[in-house]
């Protein structure tokens, strides 16, 4: 009969060792992949609402100063009737810059001003500071059928000559040659909300319904910048861009041949939630607003375009 031996115990703990070794090393990459996993996902849902933003901002300030069928910028002289000023009203700066035109100065389409305070505007009371508010008035760029009509809306009946703006529910107006085009009133701004203990800001949007109404539109954006491209010769070429609070009322105004032809837009982007293992030290440059390093465990991005404004300079030729 032959002897059975077992392992020596200085053979156990060399057995032990190496396997220590080893599982220390699949426990190190397991981590590293999950850590830059976690990362990729971050960036990646940054990136995505990054480019939402842009492409609702730029949607929607390529569209601002359209009328439809009235071939000139919209002032009260062209209309007919216009509608009483619906709830919770977003009055911006300048004489005439409620929803719909009034008589006294230039109408504006387009306005924005950086929040110095919670209430930028006169519908907002939770704008985040140091972020701008974007103002825009136009209508959908496609006309609607009069039986595609609510009564929550808002309607430009209108041909060449003018028109009528209208309740969703009013009788349709008699007017030559008219279409129907809805009647958008939009303010973008940036807020701060609080859900599950967590604290992360909001790109919201306020609308025009029955009366202005405020959606949350896009979780993670931290700040919206703009820089106003003006034409101060009228030679149809941006001479300077111009932020919110250095814009004058000649400009918005379009006063003195000048015109808004461009603006650039800034998105910053931040994570929802932080994480303990990264620290952000980036300088953000936003237009000709410097952001010194947060010094904070969020992760962020930066996105720009540049819009050009098609609307703002139409002309008749008799």
């Amino acid at each position: 009969m032959k002897r059975q031996q077992g392992f020596s115990l200085i053979e156990l703990f060399i057995s032990l060792a190496v396997g220590l070794f080893l599982f220390a090393g699949v426990l190190s990459v397991f981590v590293g992949m999950r850590t830059t996993s976690s990362e990729t996902s971050s960036y990646g849902n940054m990136q995505e609402t990054g480019r939402f933003a842009l492409s609702v901002l730029t949607d929607d300030l390529m569209r601002q100063g359209f009328w439809g069928d009235i071939a000139t910028s919209l002032s009260a002289n062209e209309l007919t009737a216009i509608p009483a000023a619906p709830g919770n009203e977003c009055q911006g700066g300048g004489l005439n810059n409620g929803t719909f035109p009034g008589n006294l100065g230039h109408f504006r389409t387009i306005w924005g001003r950086t929040a110095t305070t919670a209430s930028p505007i006169s519908c907002v009371d939770d704008a985040k500071l140091q972020s701008d508010i974007l103002q825009i008035k136009r209508v959908v760029s496609t006309p609607v059928a009069n039986a595609a009509r609510t009564a929550d809306r808002y309607y430009l009946v209108a041909n060449s000559s003018g028109g009528q703006i209208i309740d969703g529910g009013d009788a349709l107006p008699a007017i030559n040659n008219s279409r129907i085009w809805e009647y958008q009133h939009h303010v973008y701004y940036v807020s701060e909300q609080t859900l599950g203990g967590l604290t992360y800001p909001v790109l919201n949007r306020a609308i025009l319904v029955n009366e202005m109404d405020d959606e949350p539109l896009i979780d993670g954006v931290e700040m919206v910048k703009f820089m106003y491209g003006v034409d101060v010769d009228n030679d149809a070429v941006v001479d300077t861009y111009v932020s919110a609070n250095n814009m004058t009322q000649a400009f918005w105004d379009n006063e003195f041949d000048s015109r808004i032809r461009a603006v650039k837009v800034y998105v910053l982007v931040r994570d929802i939630e932080p994480d303990p293992n990264y620290t952000n030290n980036v300088v953000y440059q936003l237009g000709d607003t410097t952001l010194n390093a947060f010094d904070d465990n969020y992760r962020r991005m930066l996105f720009s375009s540049t819009v050009t404004l098609f609307n703002g300079d139409v002309e008749i030729w008799n």
